[in-house]
């Protein structure tokens, strides 16, 4: 009788112990990119980024607070618009989501941040870079790339000390983006003795650069800066290639620093002179990037543009601090998150007071039979 008694209780145990373990909690992370309009190749590739890091955390069994997560993406899109930006942040605070990997453009990711710090949802992006982003110091807005002091910095020191360029002009696309690589690019080549002697202004819509660059032309520089994006900057090469502007290098930051650049330059021989800048290490330098790359190219073929092994670390960045603070809540995870150690495929992620990557990289590319190459 004693022995039944046991093994009955035994038994309900085991069962309630079952029941414990059976318990799964869904644990959204947010996303926001343009997905629609003429950025979106971007944006699929960062989406693409948050997408394969919840798979494998969903394969890995992630136990926080005694409870099995399972997490799942909350993706919007915002267009690369600020108003859509916000309004996609706002419906993420409302859904309660328990972090965000975003935004794609600074002019978008900016007034988000305060949307984000008010309702005290932490974001990580893995590809605005304009300073001012840290600036109001937030405890919900973190970096985990370099941003365009650096990216612009390097650049204009290629140019004047490696390169040994004299003149440039300067077009920017007036978004925060494009506008502050290049101030910060000017201001560097300056300071290096380099004379600016064009500066002339488009908008992230335009695909007709004829009269800005005939009048560039006229003033023969050695180098073109753009600040601004590929969808921009390839139509530019072409027109460049018309005009006979094609011993000029052509210089812009890590927006024009894609795979699709070379596409949308369509053949024009310009794209030989492209320099550009990229937060982070080369792939084949990171950590884990070769290995990654594989992976998200039998999972994304052809998909691949820039930014998503950093919204697959964003997403990881994440979670670790969630674990570590043993709770999905951001009150009580982002001290945590302030805390990371992580190492990530793209590099170790410490995060500044001000939730800038600590020891941030940045490399520069041209463009070699079409394909992106890092300078030696």
């Amino acid at each position: 009788m004693q022995f039944k008694l046991k093994t009955t209780v035994v038994l309900a145990l085991a069962a309630t112990c079952g029941i414990a373990f059976a318990q799964e909690e869904v644990v959204k992370i947010g996303h926001v990119a343009p997905m629609s309009g003429p950025q979106a190749h971007y944006g699929k590739d960062n989406e693409n980024g948050v997408r394969m890091a919840i798979e494998d955390l969903n394969a890995q069994g992630v136990t926080i607070g005694g409870k099995k997560i399972k997490f799942e993406i909350q993706a919007e899109d915002d267009a690369a618009d600020p108003k859509q930006g916000t309004a996609a942040a706002q419906k993420l605070c409302d859904a309660k989501v328990a972090g965000v990997v975003g935004h794609l453009n600074s002019g978008t990711t900016i007034p988000a941040s305060k949307v984000y710090n008010d309702c005290g949802i932490p974001h990580v992006t893995g590809a605005a870079t304009n300073p001012n982003l840290t600036k109001p110091g937030y405890k919900t807005t973190y970096r985990i790339i370099a941003n365009d002091n650096a990216l612009g910095a390097a650049l204009a020191l290629h140019a004047a000390d490696k390169l040994k360029l004299k003149t440039v002009a300067i077009v920017d696309d007036r978004t925060a983006y494009g506008q502050g690589v290049a101030e910060v690019f000017k201001k560097t080549a300056e300071s290096k003795g380099m004379k600016v002697v064009d500066q002339q202004f488009t908008n992230d819509k335009a695909t007709d650069f004829m009269a800005i660059l005939t009048s560039i032309k006229s003033k023969n520089p050695d180098a073109i800066f753009y600040g601004g994006m590929d969808v921009q900057a390839g139509p530019m090469l072409r027109q460049m290639e018309q005009l006979g502007l094609t011993k000029a290098k052509f210089f812009g930051g890590d927006g024009i620093c894609t795979a699709e650049i070379a596409k949308l330059a369509a053949g024009a021989k310009t794209l030989d002179n492209v320099v550009c800048a990229e937060g982070g290490a080369s792939l084949d330098k990171m950590p884990g990037g070769k290995a990654w790359k594989e992976k998200y190219d039998k999972k994304f073929p052809g998909q691949f543009q820039i930014y998503s092994p950093y919204t697959y670390d964003a997403t990881f960045v994440l979670v670790d601090a969630m674990k570590r603070a043993n709770s999905t809540d951001p009150k009580k995870y982002i001290p945590m998150l302030q805390k990371a150690n992580y190492k990530g495929v793209t590099a170790n992620i410490v995060f500044e007071p001000n939730g800038e990557l600590k020891n941030a990289a940045s490399t520069l590319y041209t463009y070699k039979d079409g394909k992106k190459a890092a300078v030696q």
